[in-house]
Protein backbone atom coordinates (compact mmCIF):
# COMPACT_ATOMS: atom_id res chain seq x y z
CA UNK A 1 0.00 0.00 0.00
CA UNK A 2 1.16 3.41 -0.89
CA UNK A 3 1.42 6.14 1.78
CA UNK A 4 2.19 9.98 0.31
CA UNK A 5 2.27 13.54 1.95
CA UNK A 6 1.52 16.38 -0.60
CA UNK A 7 3.19 18.85 1.58
CA UNK A 8 5.29 19.31 4.51
CA UNK A 9 3.76 20.67 8.25
CA UNK A 10 5.70 22.45 10.68
CA UNK A 11 3.67 22.67 14.26
CA UNK A 12 3.35 26.43 15.02
CA UNK A 13 5.87 26.27 17.83
CA UNK A 14 8.45 25.87 14.70
CA UNK A 15 7.14 29.46 13.36
CA UNK A 16 9.81 31.60 14.07
CA UNK A 17 12.34 28.98 11.96
CA UNK A 18 10.17 28.79 8.84
CA UNK A 19 10.56 30.83 5.46
CA UNK A 20 7.44 32.79 4.93
CA UNK A 21 6.60 30.46 2.27
CA UNK A 22 6.56 27.02 4.84
CA UNK A 23 4.40 29.93 7.13
CA UNK A 24 1.78 30.50 4.25
CA UNK A 25 1.49 26.50 3.55
CA UNK A 26 1.20 25.62 7.23
CA UNK A 27 -1.75 28.81 7.67
CA UNK A 28 -3.43 26.90 4.44
CA UNK A 29 -3.22 23.33 6.26
CA UNK A 30 -4.27 24.41 9.33
CA UNK A 31 -7.31 26.73 7.91
CA UNK A 32 -8.04 23.51 5.93
CA UNK A 33 -8.73 21.08 8.92
CA UNK A 34 -10.74 23.98 10.88
CA UNK A 35 -12.98 23.89 7.77
CA UNK A 36 -12.76 27.37 6.05
CA UNK A 37 -14.39 27.29 2.97
CA UNK A 38 -11.99 29.31 1.09
CA UNK A 39 -8.91 26.94 1.24
CA UNK A 40 -11.35 24.28 0.15
CA UNK A 41 -10.27 24.72 -3.91
CA UNK A 42 -6.74 25.15 -3.24
CA UNK A 43 -6.49 21.88 -1.31
CA UNK A 44 -8.79 20.11 -3.93
CA UNK A 45 -6.53 21.40 -6.63
CA UNK A 46 -3.42 19.78 -4.80
CA UNK A 47 -4.73 16.79 -3.96
CA UNK A 48 -6.10 16.42 -7.99
CA UNK A 49 -2.70 17.11 -9.53
CA UNK A 50 -0.81 14.73 -6.82
CA UNK A 51 -3.75 11.92 -8.27
CA UNK A 52 -4.13 13.40 -12.08
CA UNK A 53 -2.41 9.95 -13.38
CA UNK A 54 -4.20 7.79 -11.63
CA UNK A 55 -8.09 5.96 -13.16
CA UNK A 56 -10.26 6.16 -9.69
CA UNK A 57 -13.09 5.51 -11.79
CA UNK A 58 -13.56 2.35 -9.59
CA UNK A 59 -12.02 3.60 -6.22
CA UNK A 60 -13.62 5.07 -3.11
CA UNK A 61 -11.99 8.12 -1.49
CA UNK A 62 -12.70 7.57 2.34
CA UNK A 63 -11.92 10.25 4.60
CA UNK A 64 -10.77 10.02 7.69
CA UNK A 65 -13.16 11.52 10.63
CA UNK A 66 -12.42 14.09 12.28
CA UNK A 67 -13.27 14.20 16.52
CA UNK A 68 -17.33 14.71 15.88
CA UNK A 69 -19.60 14.69 12.84
CA UNK A 70 -19.93 18.56 12.86
CA UNK A 71 -15.78 18.96 12.44
CA UNK A 72 -16.21 16.08 9.97
CA UNK A 73 -18.58 17.74 7.91
CA UNK A 74 -17.29 21.34 7.81
CA UNK A 75 -13.76 19.74 6.78
CA UNK A 76 -14.72 17.29 4.30
CA UNK A 77 -18.03 17.64 2.80
CA UNK A 78 -17.96 19.88 0.32
CA UNK A 79 -13.97 19.02 -0.16
CA UNK A 80 -14.84 15.73 -0.76
CA UNK A 81 -17.77 16.19 -3.65
CA UNK A 82 -15.65 18.62 -5.14
CA UNK A 83 -12.79 16.52 -5.15
CA UNK A 84 -14.64 13.42 -6.45
CA UNK A 85 -16.43 14.85 -9.08
CA UNK A 86 -12.96 16.53 -10.48
CA UNK A 87 -10.84 13.00 -10.39
CA UNK A 88 -13.57 10.67 -10.87
CA UNK A 89 -13.75 8.85 -7.77
CA UNK A 90 -16.51 7.26 -5.63
CA UNK A 91 -17.86 9.77 -2.84
CA UNK A 92 -17.21 7.71 0.19
CA UNK A 93 -17.96 10.73 3.01
CA UNK A 94 -21.61 9.53 3.64
CA UNK A 95 -20.89 5.91 4.52
CA UNK A 96 -18.70 7.15 7.36
CA UNK A 97 -20.52 8.53 10.43
CA UNK A 98 -19.28 9.62 13.67
CA UNK A 99 -21.55 8.92 16.90
CA UNK A 100 -20.47 10.94 19.65
CA UNK A 101 -17.65 13.33 20.18
CA UNK A 102 -14.15 12.33 21.31
CA UNK A 103 -11.19 14.25 22.27
CA UNK A 104 -8.55 15.96 20.57
CA UNK A 105 -5.56 13.69 20.25
CA UNK A 106 -2.82 16.90 20.31
CA UNK A 107 -5.10 18.15 23.41
CA UNK A 108 -4.99 14.87 25.57
CA UNK A 109 -2.36 12.53 25.72
CA UNK A 110 -4.64 9.17 27.38
CA UNK A 111 -6.63 8.95 24.24
CA UNK A 112 -5.12 6.00 21.96
CA UNK A 113 -5.30 5.42 18.61
CA UNK A 114 -5.87 2.41 18.41
CA UNK A 115 -9.45 2.77 20.52
CA UNK A 116 -10.08 6.14 18.82
CA UNK A 117 -12.25 5.03 16.03
CA UNK A 118 -14.68 3.18 18.52
CA UNK A 119 -17.13 6.37 17.71
CA UNK A 120 -17.19 6.25 13.86
CA UNK A 121 -19.39 4.43 11.83
CA UNK A 122 -18.40 2.54 8.40
CA UNK A 123 -21.09 1.14 6.07
CA UNK A 124 -20.13 -2.84 5.82
CA UNK A 125 -22.34 -3.27 3.33
CA UNK A 126 -21.30 -0.25 1.02
CA UNK A 127 -17.40 -0.86 1.61
CA UNK A 128 -17.26 -4.54 1.30
CA UNK A 129 -15.28 -5.35 -1.71
CA UNK A 130 -14.42 -1.86 -3.05
CA UNK A 131 -10.96 -0.61 -3.76
CA UNK A 132 -10.23 2.53 -1.74
CA UNK A 133 -7.90 5.63 -1.34
CA UNK A 134 -7.99 6.70 2.32
CA UNK A 135 -7.28 10.92 2.78
CA UNK A 136 -6.68 12.94 5.78
CA UNK A 137 -5.57 16.39 6.32
CA UNK A 138 -2.00 15.83 8.34
CA UNK A 139 0.12 12.89 9.45
CA UNK A 140 1.94 12.86 12.17
CA UNK A 141 2.36 9.11 13.77
CA UNK A 142 0.22 7.61 11.46
CA UNK A 143 -1.83 5.33 14.17
CA UNK A 144 -5.12 7.25 13.29
CA UNK A 145 -4.70 6.37 9.73
CA UNK A 146 -3.39 2.66 10.47
CA UNK A 147 -6.70 1.98 12.91
CA UNK A 148 -9.08 3.60 9.82
CA UNK A 149 -7.24 1.33 7.53
CA UNK A 150 -7.59 -1.89 9.66
CA UNK A 151 -11.54 -1.01 10.40
CA UNK A 152 -12.31 -0.89 6.31
CA UNK A 153 -9.78 -3.95 5.56
CA UNK A 154 -12.18 -5.82 9.10
CA UNK A 155 -15.16 -4.95 6.73
CA UNK A 156 -13.97 -5.97 3.34
CA UNK A 157 -12.46 -3.24 1.79
CA UNK A 158 -8.99 -3.36 -0.32
CA UNK A 159 -7.40 -0.03 0.84
CA UNK A 160 -4.96 0.90 -1.97
CA UNK A 161 -2.99 4.19 -0.93
CA UNK A 162 -2.88 6.58 1.54
CA UNK A 163 -3.03 9.92 0.74
CA UNK A 164 -2.37 12.80 3.41
CA UNK A 165 -2.11 17.01 2.49
CA UNK A 166 0.82 16.93 5.12
CA UNK A 167 3.13 14.94 7.16
CA UNK A 168 4.46 16.95 10.28
CA UNK A 169 8.41 17.57 9.84
CA UNK A 170 10.30 18.54 12.87
CA UNK A 171 13.26 20.64 12.98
Amino acid sequence: MLKYAIFDYFPQRYYRRESFEQEELDRRILDFKDGRKYVTAWAVNAVAQTLSLMDLSTTVIAFIPASCQRTTVRRYRRFSEVLCKRVGAINGFDYITVNGHRGKKHRDSSLRSENMLCYAHIDMDFFRGKKVLVFDDIYTTGKSSQAFISRLEEVGASVQMVLFLAKTKKF
